[in-house]
């Protein structure tokens, strides 16, 4: 089974398809790497693509004790290029990857070709940052005390969910039942130690503003909690694009994989021909 060993000692597991640039998506929290099947089977046609479980996600390793942190996630993410001697990727992300997506962007650029921002900044709301973490730190209780299955019964019903159930029942269904064979220890530490914890992504205006790494943002205009962060973002990256996916939620790669798949085709086609630049310092808002 192939793994990557993160700086921790912690087991990544991985797959890849095809050859060519790499691409390496990163899934959200109620995902893991199977998630990305449509993805991988599109754009290995032409590039190196490579999808791995975070850890807490079998079958990569769920370590014991602190070590869900925001950085250890964007961290193993390199990781496993690390592992595979792939310098520099095209970063994809979905909410919990696409935050670690724009850690990479800001803290190691060198390693991103582009990032695509899907799904960004839900709980960033700096007025309601402090009920987010309340509210982070009881779903954890709930993984742990109810176990995954139950959780997922609930979290299928979110509001940003129901987009997907509405257009597709039989990949809602399968996708909630994955959630529910997940680990329940490692989901619980990953919503405490990352989604609790992580700095919101409005207290990092200025680290921001200098990230000059190509940026699609892409967003459901049902998912109400990324709307603001994924205007924001697009506000203040240099070299970001704003894609708006009508009467779509939060699971975007899944609810609308051809539109998905299509967007980001494209934005790769233009970074790799030079052709998505930074904007003129000038024409960013300032605050």
């Amino acid at each position: 089974m192939p793994h990557a060993t993160t700086r921790d000692d912690v087991r990544i597991y991985f797959e890849e398809a095809g050859q060519g640039t790499p691409i390496i998506f990163l899934h959200e929290f109620a995902a893991d790497h199977t998630n990305w099947e449509p993805q991988m089977r599109y754009f290995s046609r032409g590039h190196r693509c490579i999808t791995y479980s975070a850890r807490g996600y079998t079958p990569s390793d769920v370590p014991d004790g602190e070590v869900y942190s925001y950085t250890h996630f964007y961290t193993d993410a390199l990781a496993v290029l690390d592992h595979l001697k792939i310098e520099r990727a095209h970063l994809v992300g979905l909410s919990m990857g696409a935050y670690s997506s724009l850690q990479i962007g800001l803290n190691a650029p060198q390693r991103a070709l582009s990032m695509t921002l899907a799904g960004v900044g839900s709980g960033s709301e700096i007025e309601n940052l402090e009920a987010w973490r309340k509210q982070c730190r009881a779903n954890a209780e709930q993984f742990e005390t109810l176990g995954s299955a139950d959780v997922a019964k609930v979290t299928r019903e979110a509001p940003s969910r129901i987009p997907f159930l509405v257009k597709d029942p039989r990949g809602h269904a399968d996708f909630y039942a994955a959630l529910a064979r997940h680990d329940s220890k490692g989901s619980a530490r990953t919503m405490r130690g990352f989604q609790g914890g992580r700095p919101s992504i409005f207290a990092m205006t200025e680290a921001i503003k200098k990230a000059s790494t190509p940026a699609l943002i892409i967003c459901g205009d049902e998912d109400d909690p990324c709307i603001g962060p994924s205007l924001f973002l697009k506000q203040h990256l240099p070299a970001a694009g704003l894609a708006m996916f009508p009467k779509s939620g939060h699971v975007l790669n899944l609810e609308e994989p051809a539109l998905f798949n299509e967007s980001v085709g494209r934005f790769v086609t233009l970074v790799e021909a030079g052709r998505w630049p930074v904007r003129d310092p000038r024409s960013l808002v300032a605050h």
